[in-house]
């Protein structure tokens, strides 16, 4: 097998672990506070929203380490061992208990700093400066359809549930375990590939195996790297360019607490639905993926192309959002987010409809697309010298605005919860097209004075 093929194929590898695992995971975050409420009048009292909010709290903070951890463990140990941890706590579900629950949720949320990490420099390993974007894409791609198959799943097992009975509860989430397993056996397929041309002084990804007979000069090597890249992220959050993005980059964290755990909330808890409502969550969770996927590839490819600029997509993007949000308020009750374990008898300004429901969820997706393909564009432009620190900011300020999100989320009534990302989206554009403009006006500037 030719290098430049073994390299794919551990893209291919890396974005199939990640699928699997995100599969059973997002699954799990989508229904949580359905199976809680189920689960609350028991011993058990916890609440799906607070377990989400210290995931993502932890993961932010936790960005400031995960480089060094990846230094000395290596990608694919990394990435190995915080699967094992995601699968961990999935199976507390099978059996859950107060304290399991959110000391996991801590647990978790360094896992999942330590696995993106990984999987970036992974990514990077394996690529070069003509296969970054095919790669790039691959990856986005075989992750986005983590949203359609544990969803598909959960609307097959859950159809004509009104409450989640402890059978059902275990039969899933035994699954969820198993595949998630399966997900994070993966990364031992993924081989060590020859020096990559962006990072040719990286040695980090593969199996990372012993102590060399230089391991003092490697051991402070990867102290040296990880001191420079928190020095380069504390220097790169405070410049204009990131500033304007980070308002950009909280909203993005703002709606990924919305589509991946309170709609989906909203959706079970309306009574109007039925024997229906439960297995909603599932259709939900697919027509998110659905939207994600188309737009991943038009809007990745639009991306690449250049031809239209950012501003357009992420317009559009801001626009199918502010018709979702409009939508979801004609249709699902104001109580959604916060009913009990009985859901909520309670009407909006419509009937509520099944396909408008599922329609709202399709254009989360795509508009979720629309932000990330360009914000991940944007970043790789602005920062093609300093590429690891500034999508550590990314994930920073997108996990602290996440955990925030899902703290509120346990208290705000439904039509609380839209304003708020009504008035981050609409200030997030505008944040947005002003670090386009400014990067735009950088590339003409290279342009002119390169023709001198």
């Amino acid at each position: 097998m030719t290098p430049e093929r073994k390299k794919l194929m551990n893209i291919l590898i890396l974005g199939c672990a990640f699928m699997l695992m995100f599969t059973a995971f997002q699954t799990c975050g989508n229904v949580a506070q359905t199976v809680i409420s189920s689960l609350n009048s028991t011993d058990f009292h916890g609440s799906g929203y607070t377990s989400l909010a210290i995931i993502y709290g932890v993961f932010s903070a936790s960005n400031l380490i995960a480089p060094s951890v990846v230094a000395i463990v290596g990608t694919q140990l990394s990435m190995f061992f915080s699967g094992l941890i995601y699968s961990a706590y999935i199976a507390m579900f099978i059996q859950p208990f107060t304290w399991s629950f959110y000391t996991l949720s801590v647990i978790i949320g360094i896992a999942a700093a330590v696995l993106w990490t990984a999987q970036g420099a992974c990514l990077t390993n394996n690529s070069d400066e003509e296969t970054i974007g095919r790669n790039s894409g691959i990856f986005w791609a075989l992750l986005q359809f983590s949203m359609l198959f544990g969803n598909l799943y959960i609307y097959i097992a859950w159809k004509g549930e009104i409450v989640i009975s402890e059978r059902d509860r275990r039969t899933v989430f035994i699954a969820l375990t198993v595949i998630s397993l399966v997900g994070s056996v993966l990364f031992f397929l993924i081989r060590t590939p020859s020096a990559s041309r962006l990072q040719p002084q990286e040695d980090d990804g593969g199996s990372d195996s012993g102590v060399s007979a230089e391991g003092n000069m490697s051991s402070q090597s990867n102290s040296s790297r990880a001191l420079n890249a928190f020095v380069k992220s504390i220097k790169l959050s405070v410049t204009k360019e990131m500033l304007l993005l980070s308002v950009s980059m909280a909203y993005t964290g703002l709606e990924l607490t919305f589509y991946s755990g309170v709609y989906g909330t909203c959706i079970g808890a309306i009574n109007e639905f039925g024997s229906e409502a439960k297995s909603l969550i599932g259709l939900s969770g697919i027509s998110v993926g659905l939207g994600e996927v188309l737009g991943g590839g038009i809007f990745g490819l639009l991306s690449k192309n250049g031809r239209f600029g950012r501003n357009p997509v992420f317009l559009l993007g801001l626009v199918v959002h502010f018709l979702a949000f409009y939508l979801i308020f004609l249709n699902v009750p104001g109580d959604a987010p916060i009913s009990s374990r009985d859901g909520t008898d309670s009407r909006a300004f419509v009937d509520p409809s099944q396909f408008l429901a599922l329609f709202s969820s399709f254009l989360l997706g795509l508009g979720d697309s629309c932000f990330n393909t360009q914000l991940l564009s944007i970043l790789g432009t602005l920062y093609a010298e300093d590429s690891a620190p500034a999508f550590a900011i990314f994930k920073f300020v997108q996990s602290i605005s996440a955990a925030v999100a899902f703290f509120y989320s346990n208290y705000l009534l439904l039509q609380w919860q839209l304003l708020i990302l009504v008035v981050f989206g609409f200030f997030g554009t505008i944040s947005f097209f002003f670090a386009e403009w400014g990067a735009a006006n950088s590339r003409h500037q290279e342009i002119r004075y390169g023709s001198i």
